[in-house]
């Protein structure tokens, strides 16, 4: 799949900048992309991304430091600044694009703000689907984060095609500071949608799958808009395999392998059809980057990537029926994604979720923050005596 990346704000730029360093060592070709922000520092750290491709809008307003955590003030800045961003993406060139899709942290300014205008132009001026990477806060980050966190997701699925959510309270270890958490949960990000994204691709071997998940699969997955998560799983082939493929996606399927294995993971004394069927069960039920009730997709994908005497057609068909039983529509798409390595991986994106608690619970948060605050302002004014005369009128 062709994409056109916008990372927008701190996290978005840092997220994208990690596809972009996987894009370029898998041989690059498949994913464009720009970073915007209104802190000059936040672009300044940036290590994959070309200069020209960092764009530093609000230098008039904020003078290249960031907005604070004011998102109204982050949506200004893009609306009154759009045509430099604009500009950035033309100047790029959308070449193939078949898709672009905005990667925001929704808690803080920028992000949260200038994400659904710049989804409400794209979709103005392109007929590309634009989706939305957005990235949720964890409680602990602030009420002030789970407030603009809601108001950024009511307007973004309004805006976008779809608006795809990770949730970094679902990914925090326990004890674990959401600063020290960051660049894992960045990877965390990078591993699942980079292997979703680079289905289709022929592998270095010339390796083409017997069901191609291309870019009208994912298209058609999330056309009917709302909110959606993603399920990932990975296990160990036992036994001999060849030399693990050289790029991007033996390297997803190795990467954190330590972490993922388990004793039991290993795919041995089973047929290749219960194994691929066990790997997406585990995926769907397993953590999901936003926990939902999974019954109430709307649509779902389905896809297997890993060695090619794994790929079993029959568990990959097989998977995608139980799949179907278990969500509440009818639609649901998959295939696989061959490359040598000594792991598979399924992948599966649940579309147009109905219920996700973490969200509910977020809006009621948003709710009494917002009344708590317009409490306080009417109740904690240092009241003066007004019969003093003031200096002036």
């Amino acid at each position: 799949m062709k994409v056109f990346f916008i990372g927008f704000g701190q996290a978005g730029g840092k997220i994208v900048d990690k596809f972009i360093e996987f894009d370029q060592r898998a041989s690059g070709g498949s994913f464009r992309a720009i970073a915007v922000n209104t802190a000059r520092t936040d672009l300044m750290g940036l290590q994959n991304l070309d200069f020209e491709d960092r764009v530093l809008i609000g230098q008039t307003t904020v003078k290249g430091h960031g907005v604070g955590t004011d998102n109204d003030t982050g949506a200004q800045i893009t609306f009154d600044e759009i045509d430099i961003v604009m500009n950035a993406i033309d100047r790029k060139g959308i070449g193939e694009t078949e898709a672009f899709i905005i990667v925001a942290g929704l808690g803080g300014g920028t992000g949260s703000g200038g994400a659904p205008v710049l989804a409400r132009h794209l979709k103005k001026i392109y007929t590309e689907p634009v989706y939305v990477l957005a990235i949720l806060p964890a409680p602990e980050e602030g009420r002030l984060y789970s407030y603009n966190a809601a108001r950024s997701l009511a307007t973004l699925v309004k805006e976008a095609d779809n608006v795809i959510l990770f949730d970094n309270s679902a990914w925090k270890n326990e004890g674990e500071s959401i600063k020290g958490a960051f660049d894992r949960l960045n990877e965390e990000i990078v591993r699942r949608f980079g292997l979703l994204f680079r289905a289709g691709e022929v592998g270095s071997l010339g390796h083409v799958g017997e069901m191609v998940v291309d870019s009208s699969e994912i298209i058609n997955t999330l056309k009917g808009g709302g909110i959606s998560s993603v399920g990932y799983a990975i296990s160990e082939v036992g036994g001999q395999t060849p030399e693990p493929e050289k790029g991007l996606l033996g390297r997803m399927l190795r990467r954190n392998q330590v972490e993922e294995r388990r004793p039991e993971d290993k795919l041995m004394g089973e047929d290749r059809t219960s194994r691929v069927l066990s790997l997406v069960r585990r995926a769907m039920l397993g953590r999901l980057t936003l926990p939902c009730e999974y019954s109430t997709a709307s649509r779902a994908l389905v896809l297997v990537a890993g060695p090619p005497d794994e790929l079993d057609r029959k568990g990959i068909e097989k998977a995608k029926s139980w799949v179907e039983e278990n969500i509440a529509g009818v639609e649901v798409r998959g295939g696989d994604f061959p490359a040598q390595s000594r792991f598979v991986a399924a992948v599966v994106l649940l579309a147009s979720i109905a219920d996700a608690p973490r969200v509910t619970n977020l809006l009621e948060i948003a709710k009494e923050t917002k009344a708590t605050s317009e409490r306080i302002d009417v109740e904690n004014k240092i009241k003066l005596d007004e019969s003093i005369e003031p200096l002036f009128e």
